[in-house]
């Protein structure tokens, strides 16, 4: 018996969200072969790579020669933040960070979003904002200080800093991504494809483009092909088919904590009881930003 299309959006955005569960793990594993930028570079191209391969099987990738020259001096912006600038520094928060803690503040960019919102896109704070941003970043507080909360003192301050600063990336990338009109997965292609020139010169400037260890490649296949593509991918499929997009966008909350089982069995991190308060209070921060966000904000 056939699947319905609602059947096939959930099977396809539980899909993306387990992909999407695995990928705090390969950052830090991978990261014990590769330099930041080297995963950077690796993954980058392996993601241009899937996405090529995506819009083949699809038969959208003529899509990505029928741009204007408006379209491509976007990709080109927007592939300076992502993947450059993005990976870039959300790479260098895992290396100084347990996955644990990167991944947790990673999760708040909905609410740097929001908050960016206000001056580059005209929108308002609403309530749910402010009422989710201050139980999520209290969660960010418990999290960056290891559960000492009145101690005033970040475990790593460089890490923290970074892990939300990739925040501020991520949402830009998103509100300047609102105004492409083009197919999304055509222009993350685009995107990608000329952001990974500037990838592959910083990199060669840098550390420096030596084929690493064959366990960094795999690590580096790994976040290309499932974080920067094949999830991508479903995710959208997953949108596309449902009538419900915001219980396709409920299941993002299983991320977070299906994330924390990988990283305690593959990578051997002991998870911090500060680490289950602190995602908890951040999710509870998500869930309240929608549950009472008005229905004209919705």
């Amino acid at each position: 018996m056939p699947l319905s299309n609602e059947q096939r959006a959930m099977l396809f955005g539980l899909g993306a969200v387990l992909l999407w569960s695995t990928v705090a793990t390969a950052f830090k594993l991978s990261l014990q072969y590769l330099s930041p930028v080297q995963l950077l570079a690796w993954a980058s191209l392996v993601s241009l790579l899937t996405l090529g391969v995506l819009l083949v099987a699809t038969g959208r990738f003529a899509e990505v020669l029928r741009g204007s020259r408006r379209d491509y001096l976007r990709s080109l912006a927007l592939g300076l933040i992502n993947p450059l600038c993005y990976y870039l520094v959300l790479f260098e928060a895992y290396d100084r960070l347990p996955a644990q803690e990167a991944q947790p503040l990673n999760y708040t960019w909905a609410f740097t979003l929001a908050i960016l919102a206000v001056p580059l896109l005209g929108h308002r704070l609403t309530r749910a904002d402010v009422l989710g941003g201050l139980v999520a970043y209290a969660g960010v507080w418990v999290i960056a200080t290891r559960g000492e909360v009145f101690a005033l003192e970040f475990a790593n301050p460089v890490g923290v800093a970074l892990a939300l600063g990739s925040t501020v990336l991520w949402a830009l990338y998103w509100v300047y991504s609102t105004r492409d009109r083009r197919d999304p997965l055509v222009a993350l292609f685009c995107n990608f494809g000329l952001g990974l020139p500037f990838v592959l010169l910083v990199c060669a400037l840098t550390d420096g483009l030596a084929l690493p260890d064959w366990r960094g490649l795999v690590g580096a296949a790994w976040v290309g092909v499932f974080e920067m593509g094949l999830a991508f991918a479903l995710w959208l499929s997953a949108l596309r088919l449902t009538k419900s997009a915001s219980r396709i966008g409920n299941l993002i909350f299983l991320s977070p904590f299906l994330s924390l089982f990988f990283i305690r069995a593959f990578v051997g991190e002991t998870i911090l009881p500060s680490t289950w308060v602190g995602l908890g209070l951040i999710v509870a921060g998500l869930l309240a930003q929608q549950m009472f966000r008005p229905r004209h904000n919705a």
